[in-house]
């Protein structure tokens, strides 16, 4: 998705956007003008090992709050993030390139999460009741998830907001204490998210961020936290996981994503065009989730192609309050894009939108393009730029099974009437949407990951609160044994009614 940890040194490079090292600090630069947007310690392997220590502290302090004791102060954050979601999305620009607009959705969407995460963690995560067998009748069973301590966070850089909350408000809700490593490019989001909740919980320090290139992102991997969620590229995310595979620390991986959209002959094509643009071109495409690919059947190939085309190309590019897409964030990125396009024309594919020409360092304009070949870089890897793919295909079935023929399983979109629910279950894809795109992402109610190369755990949701909480099992004894089985002084009379009675309750074929 786009936040490489592990990366080789940078402390020379100067381009607009890049991060770099001057003195011991790191410096954040906007993409598209230069600008300096902040400068912050970088962390040292020691450094990390004190937060954690203070983490630890301060996690016995919070998760001894007890659920109510957290959720007020949670929503005590919530409040304050909403009453400054314009400081925090002009921040967001400044630093990222990111259109105000869209940096005020995005900030909306974490801030819904961080408010659902603090209401319902009593509710999934509290101590509850579980029913008793009957050849374990004489004890009661009972199921809670008590936290993991410290959590690290490693976060991207192209929803600096809306990505890390929903692993960070999902950890803290459960009781633990908070690590962020914000990516390098985008540190100044990721501070002032930690300095927010310092101001609402100023008692201890809950929420910590360090910063830095890869090798502080390597550290806090192998830091001692209870667990690590990482969001970024596939190929960082299996280094994250083989540096935590040391010390055994489990992780949440949410990777990369080559998402398809599916156009049915009996979808809406004005719904389906306008969300197609929506979903490819959103954040000028840098969108784990984002739509890359569309596979429309024949009948409405040609009329859904020509809205889109038409959609896309009024979009504006720039800098500006009135963009509609703005920089790309990562200037290396840029050689990605461009080398996709290149390819795919190359391999016998047509730019009915942009092209080549539509790379212009730092931003890159909407390029649609068809006939592409399906072992193409642009329909096999993940682009992450304002481009999209538009393929005809005979029928649903077909649009299925290309859908489903790369690595990576993140999230889909299936435009359609009658058969739209059961192409969505057929696509192999964490998240689909029917007649959308990209809106189980504001769904605090579900669940959100991958399969695949697009990493596996959950944020979001049930699911999401329950990877920050360890289950812990506990049985009571509330009478005494009619069949005693866990002990030496059993006698052979009552193991053969044990085994009468394991007969009497399982012995039999029918359900």
């Amino acid at each position: 998705m786009g936040n490489p940890v592990y990366t080789p040194d940078m402390t020379a490079v100067h381009t607009p956007g890049a991060p770099r090292i001057e003195d011991g600090e790191l410096v954040s630069t906007n993409p598209a003008t230069g600008a300096e947007a902040g400068r912050f310690p970088v962390a040292s392997a020691e450094d990390i090992g004190r937060a954690v220590e203070r983490g630890r502290e301060a996690g016995l302090w919070w998760a001894g709050l007890g659920f109510a004791g957290r959720k007020e102060r949670l929503l005590r954050w919530r409040a304050l993030l909403a009453q400054q979601i314009t400081e925090l999305a002009e921040l967001s620009n400044r630093e990222g390139g990111k259109p105000v607009a869209e940096a005020i959705v995005e900030a909306t969407s974490g801030i819904e999460h961080v408010d659902w995460a603090a209401r319902n963690a009593r509710r999934v995560l509290g101590p509850r009741g579980v029913r008793s067998r009957l050849v374990l009748a004489e004890f009661s069973a009972h199921l809670e998830y008590q936290p993991y301590g410290v959590v690290g966070v490693i976060g991207p850089w192209n929803y600096p907001v809306l990505t890390p909350l929903g692993s960070i408000a999902y950890a803290l809700a459960a009781g633990n204490a908070v690590i962020f490593k914000p990516s390098e490019y985008t540190p100044a989001v990721g501070q002032w998210l930690a300095d927010s909740f310092a101001r609402a919980v100023p008692e201890h320090p809950v929420f910590q961020v360090v910063h830095g290139l890869g090798d502080v992102g390597a550290a806090l991997c192998r830091s001692g936290v209870g667990k690590l969620a990482f969001t970024g590229s596939t190929a960082t995310a299996k280094k994250v996981m083989a540096a935590c595979a040391e010390t055994l620390t489990p992780v949440l991986l949410e990777a990369g994503g080559k998402d398809a959209m599916i156009v049915d002959a009996d979808a809406d094509l004005d719904a389906a065009a306008d969300a197609a643009v929506w979903g490819g071109m959103t954040n000028a495409g840098q969108t784990c989730i984002g739509i890359e690919r569309v596979y429309a059947v024949a009948p409405v190939y040609d009329t859904l192609l020509a809205k889109v085309v038409e959609r896309a190309g009024r979009l504006t590019v720039g800098a500006g309050d009135g963009a509609d897409i703005g920089p790309i964030t990562m200037p290396s990125q840029i050689d990605v894009i461009r080398r996709h396009i290149d390819d795919a024309i190359a391999r016998g594919g047509r730019a009915v939108l942009g092209g080549p020409e539509a790379v212009q360092p730092p931003y890159v304009r909407p390029t649609i393009l068809v006939d592409v070949p399906e072992d193409a870089a642009a329909v096999r890897e993940e682009t992450f730029g304002p481009t999209l793919t538009i393929r005809r295909v005979q029928d649903a079935d077909e649009a299925v099974s290309l859908a489903n023929a790369v690595p990576y399983g993140l999230g889909s979109s299936v435009f359609g009437r009658r058969r739209a629910i059961a192409i969505a279950r057929r696509l192999r894809t964490g998240m689909s949407a029917i007649n959308s795109t990209l809106t189980f992402v504001g769904m605090s109610t579900l669940p959100f990951g991958g399969v695949g190369d697009s990493g596996f755990g959950r944020i979001h949701g049930d699911d999401g609160l329950r990877e920050f909480g360890r289950a812990k099992a506990i049985t009571k004894r509330r009478g005494p044994s009619l069949l005693p089985a866990m002990t030496f002084d059993r006698t052979p009379e009552q193991v053969a009614r044990i085994v009468k009675l394991v007969k009497l309750l399982y012995g039999r074929r029918t359900p």
